[in-house]
């Protein structure tokens, strides 16, 4: 058995999400990845896969392998590039996630920026607001904002969010300014439930923690709907910075409470290998840290 091969074969598998799929990336027969990934657990002694009529899912074996699998194949292709001069001019694809808005605003150009100056790579760009498993789905980068869990994931940081209270000038021209959090108990306020799955803002001053109950008639799951209705003057609302930087700037939105922020909250690139990584992935993770930290270190 060719145990790179075999490698190839199992992480096609988890990453197409079937047998049936993988053949058909590699240009081979079904059965042949059958006795491929069949040959590959002897081999090891363990189960990789739980496979049933209808989905295969990884072992807890399966999950520490296909990390290691991820890693050699890098090396190789890493190895590779440097003798055929893919260092100087890349080649290959990529796939990268970042958050739904964030990514549109910020990611978006700088995946354009990347492409166009690497003319033989392709990016698949997920824009998704649910933090998803980077290894087993296959993210070469991932774009994070929050703090990050203790995994074997190598992270960058590459800046901080701010979380902000905000309203339109019309608002509070009519309903005056809130100067301290528990003003907002006598407010509207918008309720965006990505970043406020209760109904209780918190708010930070002087080392001490202060949550307030918030109440008002529209609560939203999509942060783009919540800010066309905080800039309508339906009421106060809390976003992440980046969110309404652009109707600040333009006087459409008011910050307001700003002594009373919480911590900012990181931002960071994350990418599932420790060891040597593919040219690509490492010259595009320069090329995301350098254009965002300009705006948001």
């Amino acid at each position: 058995m060719d145990k790179l091969h075999a490698m190839t074969v199992f992480v096609q598998i988890v990453d197409k999400g079937s047998l049936t799929k993988a053949a058909e990336s590699i240009g081979t027969s079904l059965p042949s990845v059958v006795r491929m990934l069949a040959a590959l657990e002897d081999s090891l002694g363990v189960r990789l896969l739980n496979r049933t009529t209808r989905r295969i899912s990884l072992t807890q074996e399966g999950r520490h392998y296909l990390a290691r699998c991820r890693s050699i194949l890098a090396e190789i292709d890493e190895a590779e590039s440097e003798l055929t001069s893919q260092r100087q001019e890349l080649r290959g694809g990529l796939r990268v996630t970042a958050p739904m808005l964030f990514g549109h605003l910020h990611v978006t150009p700088i995946v354009s920026a990347f492409v166009r100056r690497y003319k033989n790579t392709s990016v698949e760009l997920l824009l998704l607001d649910r933090v998803i498993n980077v290894v087993e789905e296959g993210v070469d980068v991932a774009i994070r904002i929050g703090q990050l869990p203790d995994s074997s994931l190598i992270a960058i940081s590459v800046g901080h969010i701010r979380r902000q209270v905000c309203a339109s000038p019309e608002y509070l021209k009519e309903r005056g300014i809130p100067q301290e959090p528990n003003d907002l108990i006598k407010h509207d306020c918008l309720r965006l439930t990505g970043l406020s799955p209760n109904a209780v803002w918190t708010f930070h001053h002087k080392g001490k923690i202060i949550p307030v109950p918030v109440t008002g008639q529209f609560v939203c799951n999509q942060a783009a709907a919540t800010i066309d209705a905080c800039v309508d003057g339906l009421g106060v609302s809390t976003f992440l910075s980046y969110q309404i930087a652009s109707l600040v700037a333009q006087k459409k939105l008011c910050v307001i409470l700003e002594n009373y922020e919480p911590p900012p909250i990181p931002l960071s690139i994350v990418y599932p290998h420790a060891k040597l990584l593919s040219a690509r992935v490492r010259v595009f993770s320069e090329w995301v840290a350098e254009s965002l930290r300009a705006k948001f270190d």
